[in-house]
């Protein structure tokens, strides 16, 4: 565990003084740039004008820092969702916040799409999503089935959307693209569907899929609530 911020220690810059959330902050502003390498104790050295060894006195290694500043992005997801919201409402509040932020750090959404913080603001979004759920009306294992649904799902995709930054701008372009190009150039007889589909495929955007897909977790977990109530 990362040493008390009580016992900070001393960077290269004159006065200044370094500490666990100092670290954390420096990480969020390297990644907020696009940077694949926010973790590497050479960059963090740099942005801090600091000892790149002395993050290792307050945090166990790369992948105690990682988990660290991934919770804080969290507290950033929970931060943006209001007060007073109903269950749907706390979902897609809590599904937008998530996208938003994890494109604010694209290397911290995309590695943490597998991976748990085991930490408070983890706690609290896997309390977010239990209330909802159980809000519905779901109990027991249903509703902790469907809360890994809800979670798992948002991860993956806010995931993917944040890894997908991380490539070139050409790359990026190139992909997006193909939808207006390669795929209206395939064989008709061969590909049917595509072909016919062809415009509508090239006007489906981010937004669009983001909201549908969002929807669709909500829906399930009412349609699972009347299967049960036998409606």
């Amino acid at each position: 565990m990362p040493k008390s911020s009580e016992t900070p220690t001393r960077s290269k810059r004159a006065g200044s003084q370094l500490t666990p959330d100092a670290i954390i902050e420096a990480s969020l502003r390297i990644a907020a740039r696009g940077s694949a390498d926010a973790f590497t104790v050479r960059r963090l050295g740099e942005e801090l004008g600091a000892d790149p060894t002395a993050v290792y006195r307050h945090f166990r290694d790369k992948d105690d820092l990682l988990l660290s500043v991934a919770d804080r992005t969290l507290g950033e997801v929970l931060d943006s969702i209001p007060g007073g919201l109903d269950w749907k409402d706390r979902l897609r509040a809590l599904a937008a916040g998530s996208l938003e932020v994890a494109l604010r750090y694209p290397v911290v959404g995309s590695t943490m799409a597998s991976r748990t913080t085991r930490r408070p603001n983890e706690f609290r979004v896997v309390e977010l999503i239990l209330g909802a759920v159980t809000e519905a009306g779901l109990e027991g294992r249903e509703a902790a089935v469907h809360y890994r649904m809800v979670g798992d799902s948002l991860l993956a995709y806010v995931g993917q959307r944040a890894a997908y930054m991380l490539f070139d701008p050409d790359v990026r372009a190139a992909d997006e693209s193909s939808w207006s190009r390669e795929y209206r150039l395939v064989d008709p007889e061969g590909f049917p569907h595509i072909t016919g589909l062809s415009t509508e495929l090239a006007e489906v955007t981010e937004e669009q899929i983001f909201e549908v897909r969002v929807e669709a977790l909500i829906t399930a977990i009412e349609t699972r609530v009347r299967t049960l109530r036998g409606g």
